[in-house]
């Protein structure tokens, strides 16, 4: 039977992807599971996985072209009889050095963790779990459990990350882990087995060991022979051919761009990525080349170079930018490596700052009116609904409703189009206990009440606080409300959520003396004052239109009091 392999879809906003490499061709036989071919798209660079074991017999979309999702591509034969055109001719070599008895003697038993009173038909495999629509993989931050531990059905048994959230992972069963597969940093692609767990009661004598165990490579073997390539291809292994060098991790999209460009492997390490953990991304190495074409160079001849740094022989290249250097520290300092949600908190605020032409305009309210509503209705309130009315909701019921009367602040920017979104989805900043930050949304916010309000608020927060979020609910945002008030703050400029063109910033409640007109008579009276600020993308918003929309803001919020708000 012949099985289709189709462009798949990497993300909702993506409609094609482009063939970067085959990695298997016409006749090659391949596993479940197994990586066949290198995409690229707008979004991501990634290795596609076989759906079946069989046959490659039909390779039907050529390297370099641009496919839309859902095309086929290529076609598996998965019947037993079908012909393996040059299957042979593929397997590696034997080194001379190396008898063939030696070759193919199996491991040795020890090699090999055994488990005592353990059926097979009781193991159940934990898999990388989907932790949402647009995501194909996830990192293995820390197991909670280990080899020979029991675990009950739901217990927690490891930490994961993906580019949207952290979160911890439940056993399936209950039983006794047997076997980890996946290694603590390791990437995985979903569905994947990472352990897996027997559910047939006690488990004696388990090895307590790793389970990843390095093939052994014969000691009288020469450098060639151990690697198995002509001296040619030893040549190559120094540019940058691989996906993972060590602790270095290339694209197959940056490294296709290296090679064409001459960059070798050492001279990619010297450029800092600003990708995930740090890593070079397409964008990075493009500016590289760029600023090697355009910069002036140091010296004109490699004569003169060799004149005037000796002893060294160096290029110009590498002169003019050679990496920085590794700043010291003293006794009185302390190195506090970054966790990974707070690398992808710097890079995407980062890439925020690059990306819009933020303008920040701010106005006052006065909220007594607000208040005054809050501290009647906020004991019976708690009774109620089982938890605390903030000024939260009070807030972001204000900022829908202005949203709504000026939909052009609810927009994002793709290239040179505007998108307007007829919905409001309200993102919330929340505070995590590590001192992190992430932000839910509220999906379609201005169809929600005041009591609806706070109920969503305080179910997301408190979801982002004990990790339990799914990555759709930190996504899709339209509009951001930040309320830096809840840390004393007066106002602030936060940065814009991207892809999002506007962020509304609460300050602290306060009392304070203002002047009033009360019956043509200028008086001065203590009432509660806030400032709002709103950051904008002057891209798409002007100051007249952000003007407007906090001028409405203000209306709103000074006009909430036991009349206008309704539970």
């Amino acid at each position: 039977m012949k099985v289709d392999v189709i462009m798949p879809k990497m993300g909702e906003s993506l409609q094609e992807g482009t063939i970067l490499r085959w990695l298997k061709k016409v006749g090659d036989r391949v596993e479940r599971d197994e990586m066949i071919l290198e995409i690229s798209t707008d979004k991501v660079d990634t290795e596609v996985p076989s759906p079946v074991a069989g046959v490659v017999v039909e390779i039907i979309a050529e390297e370099n072209q641009t496919i839309p999702v859902g095309n086929v591509i290529a076609r598996i034969e998965t019947e037993d009889n079908a012909v393996v055109g040059s299957e042979l001719q593929h397997k590696a070599p034997i080194p001379e050095t190396t008898s063939t008895t030696e070759t193919q003697k199996p491991k040795e038993d020890k090699e090999q963790p055994s488990f005592e009173n353990v059926d097979s038909s009781n193991i159940v495999d934990v898999v990388m779990p989907k932790m949402g629509e647009s995501l194909q993989e996830g990192t293995i931050l820390r197991w909670l459990k280990k080899v020979g531990d029991r675990v009950e059905r739901d217990e927690m048994i490891l930490e994961i990350s993906t580019d949207k959230v952290d979160t911890e992972v439940p056993s399936p069963v209950a039983g006794v882990v047997v076997e980890i597969i996946a290694e603590e940093n390791q990437t995985v692609p979903v569905g994947a087995t990472i352990a897996k767990i027997s559910t047939s009661g006690t488990v004696s004598s388990v090895e307590r060991k790793t389970f990843a165990i390095a093939q052994e490579i014969p000691k009288t073997a020469s450098t060639k022979e151990e690697i198995n390539v002509p001296s040619k291809q030893i040549k190559e292994s120094e540019t940058a051919s691989q996906s993972r060098e060590g602790k270095y991790f290339f694209s197959p999209v940056v490294r296709k761009i290296a090679k064409e460009e001459g960059i070798s492997l050492d001279e990619l390490r010297t450029i800092q990525g600003s990708g995930v953990d740090g890593r070079v991304t397409k964008d990075d190495l493009l500016k590289y080349i760029e600023y090697k074409k355009s910069r002036p160079e140091v010296v004109t001849s490699t004569k003169q170079l060799a004149t005037t740094f000796e002893p060294s022989a160096a290029s110009a290249t590498e002169i003019a930018y050679s990496p920085p250097s590794i700043p010291t520290y003293g006794p009185d300092t302390e190195i506090i490596p970054m966790d990974r949600v707070r690398q992808l908190i710097a890079q995407h605020m980062v890439f925020s700052k690059q990306t819009s032409a933020h303008v920040t305009s701010i106005h006052e309210a006065d909220v007594t009116g607000m208040v005054r509503f809050r501290e009647k209705y906020k004991n019976e309130f708690e009774r109620k609904e089982g938890f605390k009315l903030t000024f939260t909701p009070f807030f972001a019921k204000a900022a829908v409703e202005a949203t709504r009367a000026y939909l052009r602040v609810n927009v994002s920017v793709d290239g040179t189009n505007i998108i307007q979104h007829k919905r409001v989805h309200l993102g919330i900043a929340t505070a995590l206990g590590d001192g992190n930050l992430i932000v839910p949304v509220i999906k379609n916010a201005d169809a929600l009440s005041l009591a609806g309000l706070a109920r969503a608020i305080y179910d997301l927060s408190t979801r982002a606080r004990t990790k339990k979020l799914n990555p759709d609910e930190i996504q899709g945002g339209t509009l951001t409300l930040t309320n830096v008030g809840t840390f004393g703050t007066l106002f602030g400029t936060p940065v814009i959520n991207q892809p999002q063109t506007a962020i509304l910033g609460v300050g602290a409640i306060q009392k304070r003396p203002v002047v009033k007109t009360i019956e043509e008579e200028d008086v001065v009276v203590v009432r509660y004052m806030a400032y709002v600020s709103l950051t904008y993308d002057h891209r798409v918003i002007d100051g007249m239109l952000a003007g407007l929309y906090l001028t409405e803001l203000v209306r709103l919020l000074e006009a909430q009091n036991e009349t206008t708000l309704v539970m």
